[in-house]
């Protein structure tokens, strides 16, 4: 028998529990030997729950506890996270997260850790929920050159976008009904400002290239800007509008982002709806090939949580490798990143635009205002080019 304890009984920690005790047979035959959680951290109480009797308030009891090998850790944030999950590495306890903040700023010194004590640090659901990711990226897509990788990686924002684009709706009515329904936070605005996604991407693309991309370093737009109006103009040119987060290799040189953009209908990801992700990856020889599913939720991320738990005691005493070194990875200047831009402005003069953008694609406009698509330019020469023209809306355009 392996004993677990799981920091954090919320959402997901109670997910996990759950998991772990209605597929306990199948957990058990994955693991090759029962899985039995011990303790369970969190501040809160809860008569009449299965883990009132193993619940602890106090972490030293699980980080003092030789028989515990293996810890959960879904408390979210970066402190106290960090701290007790450096301490159960450093303990020599194998530990499993779900929590993006944590693994986003201190990932290669855990995994470090892991590896210098032949532990284990897995994070399958910080990236994509309940979507497996992280183990393909590390195990199955090792022999090619990744050119792209690109995602609907917040179900929150792709609801919203989703909702606007079938129903009209406008932000701000969708976004409440989005918090009424839990998809939303009080506070939305780490989903709906990009920083979610942004912090996803960065784990994505350390991963696959091996060293550290600090999400800091990623540009990032949100969503409260896009309107119902840009919807009529994407469905009308034959695309969908999406947040996604990309980080593309363009002439050997990567560039990243998070923002809203144009993808066209027979783009696998403009038909990902409502509060459901994907992910995009091409690689030279791979080509492309999609990971598809809930991003997150209860169940799917506790899911993605117990499959790490039983790699954990599958490799009890062996370091499963994961190359994410802490040197920074070199990215090219997001300035000579190449797009081509959908542009709504009030300028009605045509020569005036020309003089500006140059030759454009005008997209009929039931609107007082003019529509266009430039041709490919950098982000540099779009930006000059705003501060010269009155621009009211700018969405990137993906082909």
């Amino acid at each position: 028998m392996v004993n677990i304890a799981v920091l954090g009984y919320g959402t997901v920690g109670s997910g996990v529990v759950e998991v772990i005790n209605t597929n306990h047979d199948i957990v058990n035959k994955r693991a090759g030997q029962e899985i039995n959680v011990k303790r369970v951290l969190d501040l809160r109480e809860f008569p009449g729950d299965p883990v009132e009797n193993i619940l602890t308030h106090d972490f030293e009891d699980i980080l003092n506890d030789d028989d515990i090998s293996v810890v959960v850790e879904v408390m979210g944030g970066v402190e106290p996270a960090y701290t007790f999950v450096k301490k159960c590495l450093l303990a020599g306890k194998s530990v499993a997260t779900s929590n993006k903040e944590l693994v986003a700023v201190h990932g290669p010194e855990l995994i470090k850790i892991a590896r210098e004590g032949n532990i284990n640090f897995f994070f399958e659901a910080s990236a994509g929920g309940g979507i497996p990711v992280i183990r393909p990226l590390n195990t199955s897509i090792t022999a090619d050159d990744v050119t792209e990788i690109t995602g609907i990686l917040n179900g929150t924002t792709n609801y919203i976008l989703t909702k606007m684009d079938k129903e009209g709706a406008d932000y701000a009515t969708v976004l409440k009904q989005a918090q009424e329904l839990g998809y939303a936070e009080r506070n939305p605005e780490a989903d709906v400002e990009g920083g979610d996604a942004c912090r996803k991407i960065a784990i994505l693309t350390s991963l696959v290239y091996g060293k550290n991309l600090d999400y800091n370093r990623i540009h990032m737009e949100g969503i409260t800007r896009i309107t119902t109006d840009d919807f009529k103009y994407a469905d009308k040119m034959g695309y969908s509008v999406k947040l996604v987060g990309t980080t593309r290799k363009t002439d050997g040189k990567l560039y990243s982002y998070v923002a809203p953009v144009m993808l066209p209908h027979d783009n696998p990801l403009a038909k990902i709806d409502d509060v459901y992700n994907g992910i995009l990856v091409h690689g030279n020889a791979l080509d492309d090939v999609m990971f598809y599913g809930k991003g997150a939720g209860k169940l799917p991320t506790a899911s993605a949580v117990v499959s790490d738990v039983i790699d954990a005691v599958k490799n009890a005493g062996r370091h499963v490798p994961i190359i994410w070194e802490d040197e920074e990875l070199e990215m090219g200047t997001f300035a000579d990143s190449e797009s081509r831009f959908f542009v709504r402005t009030d300028e009605k003069d045509e020569a005036a635009i020309k003089a500006v953008f140059g030759d454009v694609e005008y997209v009929d406009s039931d609107l007082d205002e003019k529509a266009f698509v430039t041709a490919v330019i950098t982000e540099g020469e779009f930006e000059a080019c705003c501060n010269k023209i009155g621009v009211k809306s700018a969405l990137r355009v993906l082909d």
